[in-house]
């Protein structure tokens, strides 16, 4: 029996890539997005021949997010596979920032991730296996300015997957955050981009830099790499790792 995983946030960027790598790991996929997740899910269909379905539902709502769930859980028997992604940020110091903005940030990053395993931990129970991994970040563990919604949610997935990781240790089911340094994302490059144009300087130059105050690899985090570390952690070699938040940093994170 193929077994259905649930990604959020998963039509671009990160979210995809670890789509991808599970659907080319055989894994049936539930591609949730606010944007054109129907697209999305044909195009991994007819890429990889898994089974998908698309999810368009807002996870600033329990009621939308339950509803889906009791539909998805009805339709797969269970979500085996829950990979928790989507993420919403702003950018502004702590006394300028939008109240309105930190409610959303706690609704998708956080409460949204709670509501989504309470909801999909009963059947697996019931089969007696199940891989939870929430997408945390280096801010997991540290820092940064004008970023309070996302230093404080991100740190805050850490200490929800070692509660989940705990109460499952007997159940066949595991719990991880997996923590990546900077991923090229576009906002990144766009923002490497205007570095260098502003300073005349070579894009490549500029990005060895940037990384460097960062990363002592100097490198992007490859999508590609933290997308095989979820299928990774969804085989059996994996069986005893719970709990643990793990960096995909370039040594950021031990500098």
């Amino acid at each position: 029996m193929s077994k259905w995983a649930l990604v959020t946030g998963a039509t671009a960027g990160l979210g995809l890539a670890i789509a991808e790598g599970l659907a080319g790991a055989g894994v049936n996929i539930v591609l949730h997005d606010l944007h054109q997740p129907n697209q999305a899910a044909d195009d991994l269909r007819a890429r990889f021949g898994v089974e998908t379905i698309a999810a368009g539902v807002d996870l600033c709502s329990r009621e939308a997010i339950e509803v889906m769930m009791a539909d998805l859980l009805d339709r797969c028997g269970a979500i085996d596979i829950l990979v928790n992604n989507a993420v919403v940020r702003h950018f502004a110091a702590i006394e300028q920032f939008p109240p309105d903005r930190w409610d959303e940030a706690l609704a998708v990053n956080l409460s949204a991730p709670f509501h989504i395993i309470r909801l999909a931990l009963p059947a697996m129970k019931q089969r007696g296996w199940g891989r939870i991994i929430n997408m945390g970040s280096i801010y997991s563990s540290r820092a940064v300015e004008n970023r309070i919604d996302y230093v404080t949610t991100k740190t805050a997935i850490a200490g929800m997957t070692r509660a989940v990781a705990l109460e499952t240790a007997r159940s066949g089911i595991t719990c991880n955050t997996l923590c990546p340094g900077t991923l090229p994302t576009p906002a990144i490059l766009n923002k490497i981009a205007g570095m260098a144009e502003s300073s005349g300087r070579p894009v490549a130059d500029v990005t060895r830099d940037y990384l460097g105050e960062r990363q002592p690899t100097q490198r992007f985090i490859e999508m590609d790499a933290v997308a095989a570390m979820v299928v990774f952690l969804c085989g059996a070699a994996a069986n005893n790792i719970t709990g643990a938040s793990l960096p995909i940093d370039g040594g950021w994170s031990v500098a």
